[in-house]
């Protein structure tokens, strides 16, 4: 078959007194059900929006102590350190308390390390530095696993606050206070939380604090508008660490991307121009494929500061400037990232035939910032968990992508003995190891991949489908109850039918052959779609005009030089049975 056949799993229907006690369309509340939104109360809250902004942030276990440090630093004038990480989630976490911290009077600057000679998470040489300068270090989206170093900052007298959303280890960091929604002893019920959402909760609750305190300038009307206006950082944070979009965060970023389209930050408003992107055009999918992988383009290849500055410029001309150095970096990491590719697919050839458990390659070529693009693109190809690493002389850096039946982050702790360090979730993560204990490293994790995912031959991609509908049925009014989803994303996707026996009417290859362009209806009296399926190309030499065909498809609008269309976006298809 011209194309890896995934398993399609249908959703049951949902019960009929659901479906009579909902006063939705029949699609929509099957999806809401599928997404466990299983009762006319909670239908209610979802599509009605509940502020997740008014929740309590004390529900983050160490926030009462780490209030009140910040505290006593903005009306001690105590010097802050905001230390951050170099993707977009900690870029713009450290943005957004900056800010916020700023706009109490308080004397704070940031701390983002360099990819290349840092790496990831805090580092004992620059606490040194900023323990020379600053009273209380604060960790945004890292530290967790970072305890010798809160150690060292602790050795020289340097209070330190944690927030973090990545996976705890053993022993929590030795810091004042740990905030970490992932921390079994924590109270909050959404434990999903992004790094710069578990921020915003702390932003949240000293500004509102400090009203309380004399030396405080600001009303509580004046913090809510602050509050109000952090929420764009929080929806650019959360969708590009492809956090799920249920709960707080789906609230979080709704509200948030209902500020970038009506008034977005200068720095923002300049890399939608370059990302062809108008006022009101942003959702999660904007911010997925054409914002976040220009702010990341900084860490990834140069200077992640230049997105933190983009982020907190109020002046139009140094965002252009900004904007346009991002976009270069951007189309610079494009091609660095094929290359990279080629040259793990040549490294991989010779393994194939022995169908391995998960995928390692590494080279001196391999630029810091791509590696974790690449293991991705491995992982999305084959479906396999894959490692890519960058040799330097002494270390190997590396990021991890992996699919649901291994746990990459657990499997490092597995062989974190033969680590510098790691962390990550799930399905992604990141480490160093030293290269004299390279090979006991990929011996090792071959060895915890070929055990859990023994069966192989069984190993393939699911796609979950909403529901079963006649062609017929997708039009324009069901487009627009299933824009009421919005945002989409990580665990709440565009929803996904099922059409059996539809009618192929034109075939076509676009994109050099790579993606298949598709035109299909039901029969002669019904209604024609256009279809586009990625990455699919080779079904053309398998279709012809008559075929009939079953496929996965999620309903888009294409919409080009002014004129709006449906679209089917083809996620799977199979030739229908006889």
């Amino acid at each position: 078959m011209p194309h890896r056949q995934a398993h399609w799993s249908i959703k049951p229907v949902a019960p009929e007194a659901f479906l009579r006690a909902v006063p939705e369309h029949p699609l929509l509340a099957q999806v809401l059900y599928n997404r466990g939104v299983d009762t006319p109360a909670a239908v209610r809250a979802f599509l009605d929006d509940v502020h997740a902004t008014v929740d309590n942030p004390y529900k983050l276990r160490d926030m009462p102590q780490a209030v009140r440090r910040i505290i006593k630093a903005l009306e001690k004038q105590e010097t802050i350190c905001v230390y951050g990480d170099f993707d977009v989630d900690g870029v713009a976490s450290t943005a957004l308390l900056v800010t916020a911290l700023q706009a109490l009077g308080g004397r704070v600057g940031p701390y983002i390390p360099d990819r290349v000679d840092e790496g990831y998470g805090l580092n004992a040489d620059a606490i040194v530095r900023i323990a020379e300068q600053a009273q209380l270090l604060i960790t945004v989206d890292c530290g967790i696993r970072s305890l010798s170093e809160v150690a060292c900052a602790v050795e020289h007298k340097l209070d330190v606050i944690v927030t973090d959303h990545h996976s705890v280890g053993k022993e929590l960091p030795p810091a004042l206070a740990v905030i970490n929604p992932r921390r079994p002893d924590c109270p909050s019920k959404f434990d999903r939380l992004a790094g710069v959402g578990v921020t915003y909760r702390l932003a949240q609750a000293v500004l509102r604090a400090a009203t309380q305190e004399r030396w405080c300038r600001l009303k509580p009307d004046q913090v809510a508008e602050i509050e109000e206006s952090l929420l764009d950082l929080v929806a650019l944070g959360t969708v590009a660490d492809m956090m799920p979009l249920l709960g707080d965060n789906r609230s979080l970023v709704r509200r948030g991307l209902k500020v970038i389209n009506r008034a977005p930050r200068v720095g923002i408003e300049a890399l939608m121009l370059q990302s062809d992107l108008r006022i009101g055009m942003v959702d999660a999918t904007a911010i997925s494929f054409r914002l976040a992988p220009r702010l990341n383009a900084a860490g990834r290849l140069g200077d992640a500061k230049l997105a933190y500055r983009l982020l907190r410029t109020y002046d139009a001309t140094e965002a252009h400037l900004l904007a346009t150095a991002l976009n270069s970096l951007n189309e610079r990491r494009r091609s660095l990232t094929e290359a990279a590719q080629r040259e793990a697919e040549s490294q991989l050839a010779a393994i194939m035939a022995d169908d391995p458990a998960i995928f390692i390659v590494g080279s001196e070529h391999f630029e810091h910032g791509i590696v974790g693009l690449v293991a991705g693109r491995l992982t999305d190809r084959y479906y396999r968990p894959a490692v890519v690493m960058r040799h330097d002389t002494d270390e190997a850096r590396g990021s991890a992508r992996s699919i649901p039946e291994f746990n990459i982050s657990h499997a490092l702790d597995e062989v974190g003995h033969l680590l510098v360090r790691h962390g990550g979730h799930q399905r992604a993560a990141g480490f160093t190891v030293r290269r004299t204990q390279l090979p006991a490293f990929q011996e090792a994790l071959s060895a915890l991949a070929d055990q859990t995912l023994a069966e192989r031959a069984t190993l393939r991609p699911t796609i979950e489908v909403d529901a079963v509908t006649p062609l017929a049925a997708v039009n324009w009014g069901v487009v627009e109850q299933f824009a009421r989803l919005e945002p989409t994303g990580q665990e709440n996707p565009p929803p996904t039918l099922l059409v059996r026996n539809a009618r192929v009417r034109g075939v076509r290859t676009v994109g050099g052959g790579k993606h298949l362009r598709l035109v299909v209806d039901e029969g002669a009296s019904g209604p024609v779609y256009d279809a586009v399926a990625f990455q699919q190309g080779a079904w053309a030499a398998e279709l012809r005009e008559g075929a009939r065909i079953d496929m996965v498809f999620q309903v888009e609008i294409n919409e080009w030089q002014g004129d709006r269309r449906l679209q089917l976006n083809i996620q799977d298809l199979r030739h229908s049975p006889p």
